[in-house]
């Protein structure tokens, strides 16, 4: 079978699909100056199928299936509708004009990156990503709606959100949700994997945030008086410089990496209580090396 289509420029090219419609490798129409897609509806594609870079206005004629990446990023699309419903490696739509992730599929195999638009809501999109979901530089004012489970980084930087209200439970590596304008951290994931990023915001509390971070934290530049609520361990640096904090009330008993702190009197406050507990380690450790006498 053989479908044919005129690019951009006028020329005329020709896809050869087998019987059994099943497209064996990757299929790359970017770039072509398109604004339809030839009609690839009833088609399997079992590589990647990229469209990006054109003038299209909807994914109508889009593979039914897709086992590598998709691609449609750079088109001013406004919805998905049309979209692959199972695509096996990442899905890119960013810098497009999507006001909606109406036609997104479900499940994503991998990464889905949907940043660079014109989002105000995430309902309708895919609700498990086994990669990075990243919705940054939109116009969303909730997470709702968006996946549940996401396998690597989570970000939802550059929006205007005032909650992470019906954001992901599970996040497997780091979550990202600075530079907006959040007041609560509540409903966010209690154990973060990676790093939790929520500096430049309008916080005055760290109160349901989470309590378990693997990597660094950081809140600084908000207007935190004080730590109590945060995390209460944290496996690299912890950042809250930039915050009229009063007190270190709250700063995790263990983290293994730098206070960074522009507060020079609470600086030497927690250098004193590190010395403290260094002594008393050397103490405890010497006590037992007697004991195993």
């Amino acid at each position: 079978m053989e479908i044919k289509f005129t690019t951009g420029a006028g020329k005329i090219q020709t896809i050869t699909i087998p019987d059994d419609m099943v497209f064996r490798g990757n299929l790359d129409l970017s770039d072509m100056g398109l604004t339809e897609l030839p009609d690839l509806s009833a088609v399997t594609v079992t590589g990647d199928f990229n469209c990006s870079y054109n003038g299209l206005t909807t994914l109508n004629g889009a593979p039914k299936s897709v086992g590598g990446n998709f691609d449609c990023s750079w088109n001013p699309l406004t919805s998905l509708v049309g979209a692959p419903q199972t695509v096996g490696g990442y899905f890119g739509c960013v810098w497009c004009r999507l006001t909606t992730l109406a036609g997104a599929p479900k499940n994503i195999g991998k990464h889905f990156i949907c940043f660079a638009n014109q989002l105000t809501s995430l309902a309708e999109g895919p609700q498990t990503v086994g990669g990075d979901f990243d919705c940054s530089w939109n116009n969303l004012t909730t997470l709702a709606g968006g996946p549940q489970t996401v396998g690597g980084n989570f970000c939802c930087k550059f929006n205007q959100l005032t909650s992470l209200v019906g954001c992901s439970q599970t996040v497997g590596g780091n979550f990202c949700c600075n530079f907006n304008q959040l007041t609560s951290l509540v409903e966010c994931p209690q154990k973060i994997n990676g790093d939790f990023d929520c500096h430049w915001n309008d916080l005055t509390t760290l109160v349901g945030g989470p309590q378990t971070v693997g990597g660094n934290f950081k809140c600084h530049v908000n207007q935190l008086t004080t730590l109590a609520g945060g995390p209460q361990t944290v496996g690299g640096d912890f950042y809250c410089y930039f915050n009229p904090l009063e007190s270190l009330v709250g700063l995790p008993e263990e983290f293994c990496g730098n206070f960074i702190c522009d507060n020079q009197r609470l600086v030497q406050e927690y250098e004193k209580i590190k010395q403290k507990q260094k002594g008393f380690l050397i103490r405890l450790f010497g006590r037992l090396k007697q004991n195993m006498k």
